[in-house]
């Protein structure tokens, strides 16, 4: 696990709103693992001892060990979601059977991908709430995330969207008929090489809608990414 040792920012100057960025040590542990999601959530894991650079808030100061908050319902075991899901009758569509639901049963596509690869091209009428979005705090455990993140060359780390269900009661009815979609899809599907079928942002997106009272959840099988390569609708806001 990583863990920020201490934090020492080159320069004391700050503002609340606006706080000035240097580059600042952070002692990490690692033996440098790292693992893809599905859904495209990268996970890190450290042993041994290493030291990397970001670039961090100035006259902010932590030390001690960064401590991971507990367990979201989003990150539980894929086989808990899969079970649940399953226990839930949460049906998955293939997308032409979801293009007609939409046209004629008045079913509503929920877009769960980042906002930019949603205004590149998204299905008429769909809705857009991202299920996870860049990291923004800076905790001990988000520097320390942002570290692990950066030893790898990747300066966009993602975090769980803390505001995702929120924003779907703002705007969707509990009794709605709702189609969740990302990019790849995953699959509740067992195979031969993924017994389980395979997670996604919008199976994980469909778990917290039923646990979360949502009573007709259906999810996209194949993603985004087979609804435009079949050249189904879609249209682009840039």
């Amino acid at each position: 696990m990583a863990a920020v040792t201490s934090f020492s920012p080159h320069s004391s100057s700050s503002s609340a709103l606006h706080p000035s960025f240097n580059s600042s040590t952070v002692s990490l542990y690692s033996n440098s693992t790292t693992e893809i999601d599905a859904y495209g959530v990268r996970r890190v894991r450290f042993s041994g001892n290493r030291r990397s650079q970001i670039s961090t808030p100035s006259g902010l100061r932590i030390r001690g060990a960064a401590t991971k908050p507990a367990k979201s319902p989003a990150e539980e075991d894929w086989k808990t979601k899969r079970e649940y899901l399953l226990q839930k009758k949460v049906r998955s569509v293939e997308v032409k059977e979801a293009l007609r639901l939409q046209k004629e049963n008045n079913f509503l596509i929920l877009d769960v991908r980042p906002e930019a690869e949603f205004k590149e091209g998204h299905p008429p009428g769909a809705i857009n709430i991202q299920i996870y979005r860049l990291i923004k705090e800076w905790t001990a455990w988000d520097i320390a995330r942002r570290a692990a993140f950066a030893f790898f060359g990747i300066f966009s780390g993602t975090e769980e969207n803390p505001e995702f269900l929120k924003s779907v009661e703002s705007q969707i009815d509990k009794t709605s008929k709702i189609i969740v979609a990302c990019s790849s899809g995953g699959t509740m599907r067992p195979s031969q090489n993924l017994p389980e079928g395979q997670q996604s942002r919008s199976l994980i997106a469909a778990y917290l809608l039923v646990l979360n009272g949502y009573t007709n959840v259906y999810h996209l099988e194949g993603g985004l990414y087979t609804w435009f390569k079949e050249g189904l609708p879609a249209v682009s806001e840039e």
